[in-house]
């Protein structure tokens, strides 16, 4: 005897019914949007209208839309450099990588200690002793960054410890520049070759 509390089971019709409607709507939806965003097989023009056939790498190369903001491309090799300086009180370190106009690289440096940090660049052929200032700060631990040159010459930090202690800064790098050089007071500077990246590793890791 049926439960009076439970709905009526839908009949065969019904059934054989709803099972053809989901059917018939799985198959619209397959020859509508699969098809021409999985295989280029665009039988109802739905693909063309909503770009799902560039999905599908059916469209030629010289016809799909490319925007020419965002994507920076660069022919040099990409590198990764890592390095810490010990300050003295009093002491400091400027520490610049040669980028040309355009090429990036992401940061992050820290400091055991706070430190006074200024971000400059000179440019080539600058006047001596000129720079370009991106940012000053008096006194910080960390600063964490990416930063694309506007004209080529060499960019990157001056520290100095005004602490009564010795300070470690640490610093990594990673982008297009090809070498690094290091001022300290009252000695040459000294220039650091950085490996290129091989290929297949250059994003594991900053």
């Amino acid at each position: 005897m049926p439960d009076p509390l439970l709905p009526p089971a839908p009949s065969k019709a019904k059934l054989v019914l709803a099972t053809v409607g989901a059917l018939a709507l799985a198959g619209a939806v397959l020859v509508a949007f699969v098809l021409p965003a999985e295989y280029g097989i665009d039988p109802l023009g739905t693909g063309e209208a909503l770009g799902l056939r560039v999905l599908s790498g059916a469209v030629p190369a010289s016809e799909i839309p490319v925007r020419e903001d965002g994507l920076i491309a660069q022919e040099d090799a990409f590198r990764r450099d890592h390095r810490s300086f010990l300050l003295e009180p009093g002491g400091f370190v400027e520490y610049k990588y040669r980028l040309e106009a355009g090429q990036a690289m992401v940061y992050a440096w820290s400091s055991t200690n706070w430190v006074r940090s200024e971000m400059h660049s000179e440019a080539d052929g600058a006047p001596e002793g000129t720079a370009e200032f991106f940012e000053v700060a008096e006194q910080t631990l960390f600063r964490d960054g990416s930063y694309v040159a506007p004209f080529p010459g060499i960019h990157g930090w001056y520290w100095l410890n005004e602490t009564e202690r010795p300070v470690t800064v640490t610093i990594d790098a990673s982008g297009f520049f090809t070498y690094a050089v290091e001022f300290l007071p009252d000695v040459a500077p000294v220039m650091h070759d950085i490996p290129a990246t091989p290929r297949g590793s250059a994003t594991s890791g900053i």
